[in-house]
């Protein structure tokens, strides 16, 4: 794409040059300050993302999960968008909290702590906790080119693989009324463990987390896609057949808009044309299905294909997820679709979610179908909307020129 039209190109009613300004107001002008004085524990490390709408801490606890994301958010930050030192500061000492928590080997990690590091229960049941650590190490271990926290990082993951595959591995409920699955494969396990092993192979390269990333593109893209109705099941059984019960039927169309995107960027990383296309026709399938047409955003569950029975709640990660597939096309292909899908997208999550006409920062993560606004939250989001934005402002830097961050 030349200049020129680069220069006349709009997304969203903006010039390429504005929606990045936009993009970067929202980062270092919303998120960042709202999270460094309400939500990063800059004395012990690690986040504690129980907050309100005003930042006002509802409780100290810690989750695994968050911490391990706000990790990967403070060290993407530092190594590809601004490498001022606090933000590594803020990773190096969640870092340090997180691996002074760190369970024996064969256990997985608890879910919550407190403040200062006591568990709060006992291990998580699910491999997610783990999973996100390790894509914290991971990105940390670039951030501070020590390997150790790599190494760190690849023997979660096989820890988390051997627990995943054994027969009775049990994840808790993907939905009500739905069957147990004693083993299931579900696809947002696949999603982290593709998004973990490409992320690592950026880094380092490994035969073992090669053959994962290749183990999770096949399962997602054959296994869990159902022909019947051309979607990614949530659900099959763990020798990766098809369920012959309701399981069969139930799709999360945001997990699986993430999920394609994500096999979008495997498929760049190794050079994989035919796999892009495929990724992109289904992102583009999936994203089409899921868009409300009555009042406007991506719903992020469709409980029964046939009986068309859809979870009607409205999630700002799931419009995140598809503002950053659309981007990927926009830079990678000028997708028609993807231009008009991420104007359409933006726009809808700007008027119905952002939270700044109601007076506060970030956004409203979950409201129901007409996004009725809801006046008090209980967890911050220290992930996909930072990762949203940084990814979107990277993509935006390229296509306008700019080079990225010494």
């Amino acid at each position: 794409m030349t200049n020129k039209s680069q220069e006349e190109r709009k997304l969203a009613g903006m010039s390429l040059e504005a929606l990045r300004d936009q993009y970067r107001q929202d980062l270092f002008e919303d998120f960042l300050p709202f999270a460094d004085q309400y939500v990063v524990d800059h004395e012990l490390g690690g986040f504690m993302c129980n907050a309100d709408r005003d930042g006002a801490r509802i409780s100290e606890t810690k989750n695994t999960w968050f911490n391990g994301r706000g990790i990967w958010t403070y060290a993407f930050l530092y190594n590809h968008i601004d490498k001022k030192p606090e933000y590594l500061d803020i990773a190096r000492k969640a870092v340090a909290f997180m691996l002074n928590t760190m369970p024996p080997q064969d256990r997985l990690w608890a879910k919550n702590f407190t403040r200062d590091g006591a568990p709060v229960g006992g291990p998580d049941t699910e491999i997610y906790s783990d999973l996100f650590v390790a894509i914290g190490l991971a990105e940390y271990a670039r951030a501070v080119q020590d390997e150790a926290f790599w190494d760190i990082a690849r023997k979660l993951m096989l820890k988390c693989v051997k627990i995943y595959d054994r027969p009775g591995y049990g994840a808790g409920p993907v939905g009500k009324d739905l069957p147990a699955t004693s083993g299931a494969r579900i696809l947002g396990h696949w999603m982290i463990l593709l998004w973990l092993a490409t992320q690592m192979l950026t880094f380092k390269e490994d035969p073992d987390v090669t053959a994962m990333a290749s183990r999770c593109v096949d399962a997602i893209m054959n296994s869990h896609f159902n022909p019947d109705f051309g979607l990614l099941n949530e659900v099959i059984n763990h020798d990766l057949s098809r369920p012959d019960n309701d399981l069969a039927q139930y799709v999360c169309t945001g997990h699986a808009i993430e999920t394609l995107w994500m096999v979008m960027a495997e498929a760049e990383r190794t050079g994989d044309a035919a796999l892009f296309d495929l990724a992109a026709e289904r992102f583009r399938r999936h994203v089409d299905v899921a868009w409300d047409d009555v009042y406007g955003g991506v719903l992020h569950t469709l409980k029964h294909v046939d009986d068309n029975v859809w979870d009607l709640g409205k999630h700002m990660w799931v419009q995140e997820e598809v503002l950053t597939g659309a981007m990927v096309l926009i830079e990678r292909t000028e997708s028609a679709w993807a231009s008009e899908m991420f104007s359409r997208t933006f726009a809808y999550a700007k008027e119905n979610l952002w939270l700044k006409k109601y007076g506060h920062p970030l956004q409203m993560r979950s409201a129901d179908r007409k996004a009725t606004f809801v006046p008090h939250a209980s967890n911050i989001d220290v992930f996909h909307n930072p990762r949203h934005l940084m990814f979107n402002l990277l993509n935006l830097d390229r296509m306008l020129g700019h080079a990225p961050p010494s």
